[in-house]
């Protein structure tokens, strides 16, 4: 049950009321606000991502790694990939925004860099877990893979699932809480 393409939402028009209301904002000011926003986001995730890529990229180059196993380098070799795509998604915006500079497009915009940082985020949930899972193989053996995905709950709960649960909580009053 999906809106058109171009076309507000009803949630949309309430939260463009809430914002005009409460805030002062114009929809212009609110999606400047909003890609502001999005952007000091993006700056700690992709600080993050990038160094593990560094990481992962200078790994395959020291003397012990031909000696990893095939599932170890399989891990290293998806991990590698996951960090390469979070990155590109991440940054991703920064291209887009260059593409569309002077548009008009910034709505337009902020949707995309939205859906971009959620998917790269994703991304770099499943790398960190993977590069956690593949340098306690070293230490733990089997048990690596158990840690990971603890780790990867964790992540989950932290990133996504607490963040839904308020989301869903505060859905019918948007005006108890800040319309991020």
């Amino acid at each position: 049950m999906g809106s058109q393409p171009g076309r507000p939402t009803q949630r949309h028009l309430e939260a463009a009321d809430w914002n005009q209301t409460v805030r002062g904002e114009t929809e212009l000011q609110a999606s400047d606000r909003q890609f502001s926003e999005l952007l000091q986001e993006l700056r700690v995730a992709q600080t993050g991502v990038q160094i593990l890529f560094a990481f992962l990229l200078g790994l395959a180059f020291t003397p012990r790694f031909p000696t990893l196993s095939g599932a170890q380098q399989g891990v290293y070799l998806v991990t590698l990939v996951l960090s390469a795509v979070s990155a590109a998604l991440l940054i991703g915006p920064v291209g887009y925004h260059r593409t569309v500079f002077r548009q008009r497009l910034r709505p337009q915009l902020v949707a995309a860099a939205h859906r971009y940082a959620v998917a790269g985020l994703v991304l770099l949930l499943l790398a960190l877990v993977g590069a956690v899972q593949l340098a306690a193989s070293f230490v733990l053996g089997a048990w690596a893979t158990l840690l990971a995905a603890a780790l990867a709950g964790l992540f989950v709960l932290l990133w996504f699932v607490i963040p839904l649960v308020y989301r869903i909580r505060h859905q019918d009053h948007p005006q108890a809480a800040d319309s991020a």
